[in-house]
């Protein structure tokens, strides 16, 4: 199969059980707070991935999101790409994981990170004070304390362009709930460099956000809802690629019936009235779709493991 439309079923949190598990454990260690149906998404590009162990993927709007880390911890070599500058990691994050920059001043160093600590207006002095002597803790234990197996590579720049990373040099490109933060022009653009870095044989698997009869805008997330149609001609998949998009409403409907996305609704979606599910009140506005489109090889092949 070289490609594939398909909006995401509850029933992944019991048919990959494990993964899930495995993402509420990591998120909980570090700290991580997810979106109402993350779950879903990196379970099911879990389940399409195959074992990354030994690969290099490149996690297309990574922010410091979760499935960088798991990639890591399952061998992988990552190239972790956002827009918005991760150059004042957390220590915790640098104590687990082998991480650097791409370039010099995409990650900080130990001396750079002290300053920016002491550096950051919207805290006391207090504050500035203990963030700089934590993150000098941090680094320093860093330098030695166990690392996951494989690696992440920090790179701060757009997805529009991305001119340090050379054709055809991924494995694969994952993308959880990412690129619909982006304009409808753009995205186009947006596969298309993504499909240039991927290797011959490799797949990029997305989880975007899916609409029924038209496009839409989601003001709360900030994130555009595509229909099946727009979604094809955004990755260019034939009419021919598997589409459940028939089965829409059911599916919502189970998402909007679902207590377990329900309860895990992470506590900064309590906080504030401004995001997808205002105050913490349940009341899903859309639905996760994932994307698979796999790059032919030579032989007109695909290799989605």
């Amino acid at each position: 199969m070289d490609g594939m439309i398909e909006i995401l079923s509850v029933d992944l949190l019991h048919d990959e059980q494990e993964l899930v598990n495995t993402f509420r454990y990591r998120a909980h260690r570090l700290g991580i707070e997810m979106g109402w149906h993350y779950l879903l998404d990196m379970a099911w590009i879990g389940r399409n991935l195959g074992n990354p162990d030994g690969k290099r993927i490149l996690d297309a709007g990574a922010g410091t999101g979760l499935m960088q880390w798991w990639l890591a911890e399952r061998g992988a070599e990552v190239v972790s790409i956002d827009r918005s500058s991760r150059a004042n990691l957390s220590g915790r994050f640098r104590m687990a994981y082998r991480v650097r920059g791409l370039q010099t001043d995409d990650l900080y160093n130990q001396r750079q990170l002290i300053w920016h600590r002491l550096q950051d207006a919207s805290l006391s002095l207090t504050g500035r004070i203990m963030g700089a002597a934590r993150a000098a803790i941090a680094t320093t234990m860093a330098s030695v304390a166990p690392k996951a197996k494989g690696e992440v590579v920090i790179y701060n720049h757009d997805l529009v362009s991305m001119p340090d990373l050379a054709d055809n040099s991924f494995d694969h490109v994952v993308a959880v709930s990412s690129l619909e933060h982006n304009s409808p022009e753009a995205l186009f653009v947006i596969v298309r460099e993504l499909i240039r870095v991927l290797k011959p044989g490799g797949c990029l698997i997305a989880t975007l956000a899916a609409a029924r009869d038209m496009d839409w805008f989601h003001e709360p997330s900030h994130g555009w809802c595509y229909t099946e149609n727009s979604l094809r001609e955004a990755f260019k998949l034939p009419i021919s690629t598997p589409s459940n998009c028939d089965k829409y409403d059911l599916l919502f409907e189970q998402i909007c019936l679902c207590e377990e996305l329900r309860q895990d609704l992470s506590p900064f979606y309590f906080r504030s009235g401004d995001n997808g599910m205002p105050w913490g009140v349940w009341d899903p506005k859309y639905q996760p779709v994932g994307i698979m489109k796999c790059k032919v090889n030579d032989a007109g092949e695909c290799d989605p493991g």
